[in-house]
């Protein structure tokens, strides 16, 4: 990754590591390596946002950074992230860009920038921009060269019938949804009343500070007291820009992206759609969706933590489904990239269509124990962490003593920590031993 760009876009707190002056440099620079890429003199850009105090603000500034650098902006307000990369290439764009930090707190802010075709720029792209900034070497125009900014309302309607095409009628089903105050405010409802389903909505009020506070993909006590009324077949909680989405069952209890992998690849491959019968996944997957993939005949691949990973391996081996953990599912056949609400809309076709309640169909997958737990670190302390040979050796020692389990240490693309998961058949083995791990790590790091 570079000096701006994690695994998933430019990030950090609006004002501070994320100012205005960072947003129109990012959007003038992109539209210099989209002239490049697109042959075109006037390249148009999509622009959307979440529901962050901070996004009007940014995106006013990635707006004027664009235009005077030459390239025309469509707006398309409040959407989720996956209906930029979608509408992109509907709208025929050159680039869309999404203004959103996914899953962090309001104070936190976003750029994600997707090429022509709906993926998310290439390393070498974003390392393209990052020296465009560094340099100032921008493509300034005036007069009759500056470019002009519109509004499409109704774009977003697209996108909205896209991912209701990916179920024939869920009639007669009740669902549950959290919005997370987030992006899905906008459009949750409308796709799945619109398949004909009952629905409850929470999380669907956003006021600029509330995404993602106690809502969400991230915070699911909600939906579970919801769900554990016994009124509902299934419940899903999406995160602030609605790219990914955790299930919760007729019981309250949880589904995570390693189950709602499981359900969708065996809908895929009873369909006949699962392309070479292969799954790919992270690292960071629970042991038990390997198990699941061997028992039922599915190929399972490993990348590294990001769906920039997935997505790569997925395209380099034809390969229609990936996803991770987190919630974060991508369906070739449907999106370019992550999408939460369609992840929804495939798991509860599959319910209908086979009349499962929702914790028989997240049954096929066996969860081990797994217990992740985070250490802050800056970014001096991250450098320290990836060149210390010693927590290598700390690593090893508690592999070892874990058994029939692992250990992953990593520092995050996105956030300033770094990342200790243990899995294991013994719960209390996996909470000893990832304290462990993690105390001796935070003291190499720190000193």
């Amino acid at each position: 990754m570079g000096k701006l760009f994690g695994t998933d876009g430019i990030r950090g707190v609006a004002g501070a590591e994320l100012d205005c002056a960072l947003a129109m440099k990012t959007g003038a620079a992109a539209v210099k390596t989209v002239r490049e890429v697109s042959g075109k003199d006037k390249p148009t850009f999509l622009v959307g946002k979440d529901s962050r105090l901070s996004s009007d603000m940014l995106e006013a500034a990635i707006c004027a950074g664009v235009c005077e650098s030459g390239a025309n902006v469509i707006r398309l307000g409040l959407v989720p992230t996956p209906a930029v990369a979608y509408l992109t290439v509907q709208l025929g764009a050159d680039a869309g860009i999404m203004i959103s930090a996914s899953h962090n707190p309001y104070e936190y802010n976003g750029i994600k920038i997707f090429g022509g075709e709906g993926y998310k720029l290439t390393d070498e792209q974003e390392e393209e921009i990052e020296k465009i900034i560094e340099e100032g070497n921008f493509e300034k125009k005036s007069g009759e060269g500056v470019g002009w900014v519109r509004f499409d309302e109704k774009a977003i309607e697209k996108y909205e019938k896209h991912i209701m095409s990916a179920a024939e009628t869920l009639a007669g089903m009740k669902i549950a949804l959290d919005a997370s105050n987030g992006s899905a405010s906008r459009s949750a409802k409308a796709i799945f009343e619109g398949l004909g389903a009952e629905c409850k909505i929470i999380g669907n009020a956003p006021n600029g500070m509330n995404i993602n506070d106690g809502v969400g993909s991230t915070h699911i006590e909600n939906l579970k007291s919801v769900m554990k009324s016994g009124k509902y077949d299934v419940g899903f909680a999406f995160d602030g820009d609605a790219d990914r989405c955790i299930a919760v069952d007729e019981k309250g209890e949880e589904v995570d992206g390693d189950a709602e992998m499981a359900i969708v690849a065996l809908k895929l491959r009873d369909e006949g759609r699962l392309a070479e019968g292969a799954l790919v996944a992270t690292v960071m997957s629970n042991m038990g969706l390997r198990k699941f993939a061997k028992e039922n005949g599915i190929l399972l691949e490993e990348t590294g933590v990001g769906d920039r990973y997935v997505l790569e391996r997925m395209r380099e081996k034809g390969y229609s489904l990936g996803g991770e953990q987190s919630g974060h599912i991508i369906v070739l056949d449907y999106m370019t990239t992550g999408d939460g609400q369609l992840s929804a809309v495939l798991i509860a076709d599959r319910l209908k269509k086979t009349g499962m309640k929702m914790s028989q169909a997240a049954a096929v997958m066996k969860k081990y124990p797994q217990r992740l737990k985070n250490i802050t670190a800056n970014a001096e302390e991250k450098a320290r962490f990836k060149t210390d040979a010693e927590i290598e050796k700390i690593v090893e020692k508690y592999t070892a003593e874990i058994g029939d389990g692992r250990i992953l240490v990593r520092a995050s693309g996105t956030e300033p920590l770094i990342r200790i998961m243990a899995e294991g058949a013994e719960i209390e083995k996996v909470d000893a031993i990832v304290d462990a791990c993690a105390a001796e790590i935070e003291v190499r790091i720190k000193r």
